[in-house]
């Protein structure tokens, strides 16, 4: 389980951002992947959704959160039921934090080939969507990975 602190906060430019990515996704526009998440409040029970790119690897799909320990994240480690919508199309899913350090760095080197561009700004300080092995294993406490599994239903 991912234990670091990391978080970049969310300017107003990037919370409007993320807003439209998610409105996109809702409508079913696929903004190069992207997908709305809704989690549940590990607290309060309230859901909350953002923006996501869910990244298929080695025959499993995963969520990398690039911020880093961020509400979302800390909500899928206590309440693990989530959906995953684009347009019409949604679908309920379980989500289970990666710890296998192997598979993590495998996810996040793929994430950052496929989204770097997106997501580079918000990485913490020292890793890059080019960074090597090492530097991404450097880093794996700071970004959380989860196994996404489709429920049935």
């Amino acid at each position: 389980m991912t234990t670091g602190h990391y978080h970049s906060a969310s300017s107003p430019v990037e919370r409007g951002f993320n807003s439209a990515v998610r409105w996109l996704a809702d409508h079913g526009v696929n903004l190069a992947g992207a997908q709305a998440l809704t989690v549940y409040g590990r607290k309060t029970g309230n859901p909350q959704r953002i923006p996501v790119n869910p990244i298929s690897f080695d025959g499993r799909e995963y969520l990398v959160s690039p911020r880093g320990n961020t509400q979302w994240a800390r909500n899928a480690r206590v309440n693990t039921t989530a959906e995953l919508k684009r347009g019409r199309k949604q679908r309920q899913v379980a989500l289970t934090e990666v710890s296998d350090a192997d598979v993590k760095t495998a996810v996040i080197s793929d994430y950052l080939r496929r989204w770097g561009w997106e997501v580079g700004r918000l990485l913490p300080d020292g890793l890059a969507p080019d960074s090597d092995e090492a530097t991404l294993r450097a880093h794996l406490d700071d970004l959380p990975v989860f196994t996404v599994t489709t429920m049935a239903g």
